[in-house]
């Protein structure tokens, strides 16, 4: 499992607990049931178990999706934006017609019964996620794009606050994923509500991929061709590899996307971030084409 950032991922936590302002505040009766509630949950095994799982019993697992129902938005978890790392994260008002592709990783025993940011108790073994700004909770299909595995999560906590990844998934999710043993994956996440055609349908288990996904990085979006031409230039003086320029409509206007790649796996794309990240470009953008 890759490096999960726990520093700030743990001060969400600690700082709900501790009546910041800057999140919802959680009552101490409240807090006190909260944290007795943890010592009913399994215990988990070691990392080390997890990983050295076989193949086989990693795609398994008998993990089912979850079942998108009608709720509440959550009382805690839910402030207009919040801050982490110094980086501000503004949640959404609504989930509805949500999509969005990059990587995935995971989180397992290091988290397991401690409170997630929606107040409950994170079990890593129902099928829950972790998203930085869809409101809590809501339910999203996960596709891994590289073997075809879907499953239908519910989003109960906040994370992963590490570049490049857009969902961190529960162990459970993860297995039926089939993302425990490599610890990250490329993926593409739509929301699920309530009577959505083909929600509770059987899992049809791996589907066909089309090729293998691409993986890049987006350095910019311009509306004039000439700012995306000298992006590019400075991409290839710093000899970042292969750089495209990308034009799609936007509307009734062309946008111009500088994209690096691409990137044989998500190792290299992390590389080419931090690289990035050291000739001042400080906010690329995973894609997957």
């Amino acid at each position: 499992m890759p490096t999960r950032k726990r520093s700030e991922t743990s001060r969400w936590r600690e700082q709900s607990a501790r009546n910041q302002p800057v999140f919802l505040p959680v009552g101490w009766a409240l807090l006190s049931l909260l944290l007795a509630a943890c010592g009913t949950l399994p215990h988990p095994p070691s990392k080390t178990a997890l990983l050295t799982a076989s193949p086989a019993q990693s795609a398994s697992g008998g993990y089912r999706d979850a079942e998108p129902r009608l709720e509440p938005r959550s009382r805690l978890g839910n402030p207009p934006f919040y801050v982490v790392d110094g980086r501000r994260y503004v949640v959404l008002e609504s989930a509805h017609g949500f999509q969005e592709r990059g990587i995935a990783s995971w989180y397992g025993p290091d988290f397991h019964g401690k409170m997630a940011s929606n107040g409950e108790d994170y079990d890593m073994y129902t099928m829950t996620a972790a998203h930085k700004t869809l409101p809590l909770p809501c339910y999203v299909r996960v596709t891994n794009l590289e073997n075809g595995r879907t499953a239908i999560v519910r989003v109960n906590d906040r994370g992963p606050f590490v570049d490049n990844r857009i969902i961190d998934l529960s162990f459970a999710a993860a297995t039926r994923l089939g993302v425990v043993q490599k610890g990250t994956a490329p993926v593409e996440i739509a929301v699920v509500e309530p009577g959505d055609a083909g929600v509770q349908v059987a899992d049809p288990g791996p589907r066909p991929v089309m090729g293998k996904p691409r993986l890049y990085l987006q350095t910019g979006a311009f509306a004039q061709r000439e700012n995306a031409e000298r992006m590019r230039q400075r991409l290839l003086l710093a000899q970042m590899g292969p750089v495209d320029i990308r034009t799609e409509s936007a509307g009734d206007r062309p946008v111009h996307k500088v994209w690096v790649g691409p990137f044989a796996d998500v190792t290299g794309l992390d590389a080419a971030s931090a690289r990035l990240h050291g000739i001042g470009i400080n906010d690329p953008r995973p894609t997957i084409d």
